[in-house]
């Protein structure tokens, strides 16, 4: 079944592409991260220009990220102090990146930009997690037990405007935060990401934050500044296509529950080197991809029919065309309640199981 994407004036197999996206969300679910840089290069992969599948996996993230936040809300796992400075230095961070995808892309240079980024990023970390996994495995095979120093000091952490994070119960320089959070807004801006690839070792290693307070402190970080890239890409570039983003979500929320269940029964050290292998693997095809297939798409998608635009596409088309900022309000809200909608699925099921276990049995 195929269909126009009216924005990103591409046509797309449905089919393949909630295939995908369930695969993708299923991985991130699995390995406990976030799959935007998967799900980015492999959109890419299937014909979709670099700056659309940029920005509509930002909106698909904005989606997840939502949903999980506001399970670490009700489980009280969060820093909103932290968050908040991490925001800070987020947006502002969001808006040299836009202003560097803004330059690329007007010398017509953003999508090989956005190619080569994912292609070292992919390398350089997945190397890095394959010898951590690697390592891990080892020392368990041994049974070899490596005392860590509580908290190593670097120079970052000499900075000025100290203050205490009652929550992570750290005591560290607000500059910290606020340039973590520069960091990670430019590069969300650019790849379409979330930058959890970055925040959480950040937040463990550099700050040192309890483990059990990163993941939703990362995620509430993501809701704002990829829900500035959205806005941003909406906005300034029309780059966002609702059709594509109403497929991305579905597949991907599906997927992401799935994965989670499956991932608990399994041994991080053992997912940590699938994750690597699998980092490594999609920027050797990034690479393959950009200097021998000459643009070339890797997943070929048949185009021999001609679909005509649907009278919901004909409608996203006039509506971003005609009326820019209502479209991009509404590609974030659309976004926003999904990522609600499904939290609030989540706990009522996880409470009607709780009640299920809970109630004595009717003899």
């Amino acid at each position: 079944m195929e269909v126009y994407l009216p924005i990103a004036e591409v046509q797309i197999n449905i089919v393949l592409i909630l295939f995908v996206s369930f695969v993708i969300g299923f991985l991130s679910g699995l390995f406990g991260v976030g799959g935007g840089f998967l799900m980015t290069p492999f959109l890419i992969f299937m014909g979709i220009p670099p700056a659309y599948a940029v920005a509509n996996e930002a909106n698909n993230i904005l989606a997840s990220s939502t949903s999980g936040s506001l399970t670490h809300w009700f489980k009280k796992t969060m820093d909103l102090k932290m968050g908040w400075m991490i925001i800070g230095g987020g947006l502002i961070g969001t808006a040299f990146g836009m202003l560097t995808f803004g330059y690329f892309k007007g010398i017509n240079k953003i999508d090989i930009v956005i190619t080569l980024a994912y292609m070292y990023v992919l390398a350089i970390v997945g190397s890095f997690m394959l010898r951590d996994g690697i390592m891990e495995i080892d020392r368990i095979k041994k049974k070899v037990v490596i005392k860590k120093k509580l908290h190593t000091h670097y120079w970052i952490h000499g900075l000025p405007l100290r203050t205490r994070f009652k929550t992570s119960k750290v005591y560290e320089s607000a500059l910290v935060p606020i340039i973590l959070g520069v960091i990670v807004g430019f590069v969300a801006a650019i790849m379409g990401v979330g930058g959890a690839f970055l925040m959480v070792p950040a937040m463990i290693y550099l700050i040192g934050m309890p483990t059990k307070l990163v993941p939703g402190t990362s995620l509430f970080v993501t809701i704002f500044v990829t829900g500035f890239v959205v806005a941003s890409h909406a906005f300034a570039y029309n780059t966002i296509d609702l059709v594509l983003v109403l497929i991305l979500i579905t597949g991907s929320i599906a997927g992401v529950h799935a994965g989670q269940k499956i991932g608990q029964r399994l041994q991080s050290s053992e997912l940590k080197t699938l994750l690597a292998l699998l980092m490594i693997s999609v920027g050797i095809l990034m690479a393959y991809d950009t200097f021998f297939r000459n643009g070339t798409p890797a997943i070929k998608i048949p185009t021999d029919k001609v679909v005509e635009i649907s009278e919901f596409g004909n409608t996203i088309f006039n509506l971003s065309t005609k009326y820019p900022i209502i479209y991009g309000i509404s590609s974030i809200f659309l976004a926003l309640v999904a990522g609600v909608a499904v939290s609030f699925i989540r706990k009522q099921v996880s409470k009607w199981r709780a009640e299920r276990i809970n109630k004595p049995a009717m003899y």
